[in-house]
């Protein structure tokens, strides 16, 4: 996306439901800085560490409960570890309760005009119903520099001191392609690898958005090659499109999906960070330009090894029509998903018991279903008997088709299945029905 004209330089898949991973956090940061300008908080303000916060999944810095740690602290714990503990804390310390602030960041998202977004927790870490979409995203990372100039800067940190520790920055990009200042990776089984771009060079700034990666390396070259790409091509006079404003929510409450109140099995999944710390992607990093990729060309992904995380990019082929007109990006997503989708199981009957399991939310039903028998037929065993079903939602005039399977009549036999379904790459809970 062309910061100073508005332009759509290149786009697939932009208006895909995906999940955000940590690039969440760029959300929760924006809520903390908002609450610096407006006094609440300063840098040297502590933050306490709840139990909550200290159980979170990692990547994490490891507080205890009762400890606490500063604002500006917490802002390079995030922007450099990733750190699940601290973001959770921030969300706990500005709005009593994680739950709370996610709501808080959904209405954020609204007000900002992201309109696919919402939240159900600070820090990215895997849940069914925190969706957006490539085009929220570069709305999102426009107005956090829009609006906060001052904080923005932290996103360039390449490295911090925490108690007798030296934290680094996984953000490849800073330092290794011209231009790129900021801002945040992501990564989860369901996500893919994740990254928020934003570049200046000559005059112009673009920001730009990597959804479902396969590896942390291959994520960074396509992000590479769309600022090397598109950064050239944007306009270097002065700035005509408006800056990034909210805009009052019309009278709705702002809620995330019901299955946050919920008692579940949390997915526990590192970010991106330790993942690309511990080697295990297996590439090695080349930000050197790619000789496939001419400038302004497309890339054409294809289906992922991460489980339903088809690549989406937003920053850089001619901009897609905003919702409700983006069927052929939809179309498009489903195609890469699967040549030939299986059998539909809409007819499934719903077996009335105490416990059952879901998958996911999807933008289509279709997508919903594919998701069920692929599901079923990988797992097996455990599945064989249970019913699939999709049940329709409505979330802040969007509609999601929730992939669930009933027929469990005890709470070990659901767990046990949703089991199967995570050593088979699938994220999942077991709920009461």
């Amino acid at each position: 996306m062309d910061v100073k004209s508005g332009k759509t330089l290149h786009a697939v898949n932009e208006d895909a439901l995906r999940h955000p991973a940590s690039i969440t956090k760029v959300m929760t940061l924006y809520m903390l800085f908002e609450q610096m300008e407006r006094g609440k908080f300063a840098l040297d303000s502590e933050l306490t560490i709840s139990a909550h916060a200290a159980a979170q999944a990692p990547s994490k810095l490891g507080l205890r409960p009762g400890q606490t740690i500063t604002v500006e602290d917490a802002i390079k714990a995030i922007v450099t570890k990733s750190a699940n503990d601290v973001a959770c804390a921030i969300g706990e310390n500005i709005a009593g309760s994680e739950e709370r602030f996610a709501q808080m960041m959904t209405a954020k998202a609204h007000a900002l005009g992201m309109s696919r977004t919402r939240y159900a927790n600070a820090s990215g870490l895997p849940d069914p119903d925190q969706l957006t979409t490539a085009r929220d995203l570069t709305v999102l990372a426009q107005a956090i520099q829009d609006r906060f100039p001052r904080y923005y800067r932290y996103f360039q940190t390449r490295s911090f001191a925490f108690r007798g520790r030296v934290i680094g920055n996984h953000n490849h990009l800073l330092g290794n392609v011209q231009g790129v200042d900021g801002i945040k990776t992501g990564y989860t089984r369901d996500s893919g690898f994740n990254l928020m771009t934003a570049a200046k060079s000559d005059g112009r700034q673009i920001v730009a958005i990597v959804l479902g990666g396969k590896s942390g390396a291959s994520r960074d070259r396509i992000m590479a090659d769309l600022v090397r790409s598109s950064l050239p091509r944007a306009y270097a006079g002065a700035r005509v499109a408006p800056a990034v404003t909210e805009v009052a929510e019309r009278a709705r409450p702002a809620v995330v999906a019901d299955a946050v109140s919920r008692t579940r099995t949390q997915v526990a999944s590192a970010d991106d960070e330790d993942v690309e710390t511990t080697g295990t992607t297996g590439e090695p990093l080349d930000l050197s330009p790619s000789k496939t990729t001419t400038p302004g060309g497309t890339w054409k992904p294809g289906p992922q090894g991460i489980p339903k995380a088809a690549q989406a990019y937003a920053g850089g082929g001619n901009a897609q029509p905003p919702f409700p007109g983006a069927s052929k990006s939809t179309a498009r997503v489903a195609s890469l998903e699967r040549d030939e989708p299986p059998k539909a199981v809409s007819g499934a009957r719903v077996v009335p018991t105490a416990w059952v399991i879901q998958l996911g939310a999807m933008d289509d039903e279709g997508k919903a279903r594919s998701m069920l028998s692929e599901a079923r037929a990988k797992v097996g065993g455990s599945l064989s008997k249970a019913a699939p079903y999709t049940v329709k939602v409505e979330h802040g005039g969007t509609t999601l088709f929730r992939a669930r399977f009933s027929g469990f009549a005890e709470q070990d036999s659901a767990q046990e299945a949703c089991s199967a379904l995570k050593r088979s790459g699938f994220s999942c809970f077991a709920t009461r029905s």
